[in-house]
């Protein structure tokens, strides 16, 4: 890494390591390796979401597969059933998932189209894509059945775009009116010149912000440059949390050597044509739980067997940092438990990993 950018990882951690929340920090509680363990076949970390007590539904893109992985049953099954007009055939090319209360909901960019799933796993609804944003799909719902979605902004023909910011849309069940409710901060951008063109491209292993929505109907976002929880409800009130103390990591060789192996040897791009991020963002993903709880997955770099995951409140205060051990992704989480996805030699390892309760304070 070169003087400047080093530099500016430094300035960057110095920042977010220090923090403004004050207090002390709660201890680490490292989760137990779980005994719960489904096997599968797919190729790349899927995604998920909670389906009711030792349930989940699991989407995996790269295979067209939406299953519920029951881990009483120690089954894997397409999301209703196999057969029939409201079983797997509602679905071509499923994407995405997201639960809202015991209620699924499955995005399909074969169908255009969100299908929405009972815990019987009865279709009860098909949400078409919202053409006037683009053909984008809900990522959330709130009480009142108001639908969000995530607007990227048009990249342009050079990419250009990528640096603008995306906003968070609210609009009613039947997509007649789309309400703006909060812009994500752009993404960090470089040129990157190729032959005799250049383009701007997302950094890889860059952070973006990441949000979610509470049954009230209030947004929260966590904020990647400065690694807290910013809240804004339907009146528009916007509260700010404290920022977390979190440690800093540079980017490194292993890292950068990752990510390339990730391509088949015939295609593997140079190292000097990817437009890698200086430092890892603080957080790798968020989700929250009907307890209005936040969980952040903490990043790390490729080499660190532990994982940390940070739970706040509603107002972004920190409340427990859990350790997992081992190179799994957190795609999912429930209260009391947390879904665990891990790449292997021969498919995807789904662990179902318990969540102890809080310890007395």
């Amino acid at each position: 890494m070169s003087r400047p950018g080093l530099l500016a990882g430094l300035v960057v951690a110095v920042t977010a390591a220090c923090g403004k929340g004050g207090g002390t920090a709660p201890p680490i509680e490292s989760l137990a390796y779980p005994s719960d363990t489904l096997l599968a076949e797919w190729a790349q970390i899927p995604l998920a979401a909670p389906y009711g007590s030792g349930r989940w539904v699991v989407v995996a893109a790269d295979w067209d597969a939406a299953v519920v992985a029951d881990f009483g049953a120690k089954t894997l099954t397409p999301l209703g059933g196999s057969s029939g007009s409201g079983g797997k055939q509602a679905y071509v090319h499923p994407f995405g998932v997201f639960a809202a209360g015991d209620t699924i909901y499955l995005s399909d960019w074969g169908g255009r189209r969100t299908t929405v799933w009972s815990p019987e796993g009865k279709l009860l609804d098909s949400i078409p894509a919202a053409d006037p944003l683009r053909g984008s799909y809900p990522r959330g719902r709130d009480a009142a059945g108001q639908l969000y979605f995530e607007v990227p902004p048009i990249a342009g023909p050079d990419g250009r775009g990528n640096g603008d910011s995306a906003a968070i849309v609210r609009a009613p069940r039947s997509l007649a009116r789309f309400d703006t409710v909060a812009r994500l901060a752009p993404l960090e951008i470089l040129e990157m010149k190729r032959e005799n063109a250049s383009r701007f491209e997302p950094r890889v292993y860059g952070g973006k912000d990441l949000w979610g929505v509470w049954r009230d109907g209030s947004v929260w976002i966590a904020r990647v440059r400065r690694n807290q929880i910013v809240s804004s409800d339907p009146r528009g009130n916007v509260h700010r949390g404290p920022e977390l103390p979190d440690p800093v990591y540079e980017v490194e060789q292993a890292d950068r050597d990752r990510y390339l192996q990730g391509f088949p040897a015939d295609v593997r791009p140079n190292e000097t044509d990817i437009a890698f991020a200086l430092i890892y963002p603080p957080f790798a993903a968020a989700f929250t739980t009907g307890d209005s709880l936040i969980w952040l997955e903490k990043s790390k770099t490729v080499l660190d067997s532990l994982r940390r995951i940070q739970t706040l409140d509603r107002g972004g205060n920190l409340l427990r940092v859990l350790q997992l051990t081992g190179q799994g992704r957190v795609i999912a989480i429930a209260p009391g438990a947390m879904l665990v996805a891990e790449q292997y030699a021969s498919g995807v390892r789904l662990l179902q990993v318990r969540i102890p309760g809080p310890p007395p304070r």
